[in-house]
C-alpha cells in the first residue's frame, strides 16, 4: 500500500489503469484533452501490478482502475472523475494540485 501511495504522491496527476480497459482510455483522454498530462501507471504491465491493484482495492478503489490521484489524493475512479468533470469540481482540483493553469 506504501508504493500505491508513494506513487500517486509524484505528480500533480496520477492515474492507475490498465491497457486494455476502455474506461481507463476515456479517463485518460479526458485529462489529455484539457492539457493535462498524467503519470500513467498501466498495472497489467508492472511486475508488482496485481499487488498495486490489491492495494488500490483496499484504499476503497472500486472498480480497482481507473484509479485517479490528485494532489496525492484519491479522487475517484470512472463514474466519480465524469461526475466532477460535469459539475466543474475536477478543474478546481486540478488548477489547486498545479495540474491546470486555465
Amino acid at each position: 500500500m506504501e508504493c500505491v501511495q508513494k506513487l500517486a504522491s509524484q505528480k500533480a496527476v496520477v492515474i492507475f489503469s490498465k491497457s486494455t480497459c476502455c474506461m481507463c482510455h476515456a479517463i485518460k483522454r479526458l485529462f489529455y484533452e484539457q492539457g493535462v498530462s498524467p503519470m500513467i501507471y498501466e498495472l497489467d504491465e508492472q511486475k508488482n501490478g496485481g499487488e498495486m491493484e490489491r492495494a488500490l482495492i483496499r484504499l476503497g478503489c472500486k472498480p480497482s482502475v481507473p484509479a485517479v490521484f490528485v494532489g496525492g489524493k484519491f479522487v475517484g475512479s470512472a463514474k466519480d472523475l465524469l461526475t466532477q468533470h460535469l459539475d466543474g469540481s475536477l478543474n478546481k482540483m486540478l488548477k489547486d494540485a498545479g495540474a491546470l493553469w486555465l
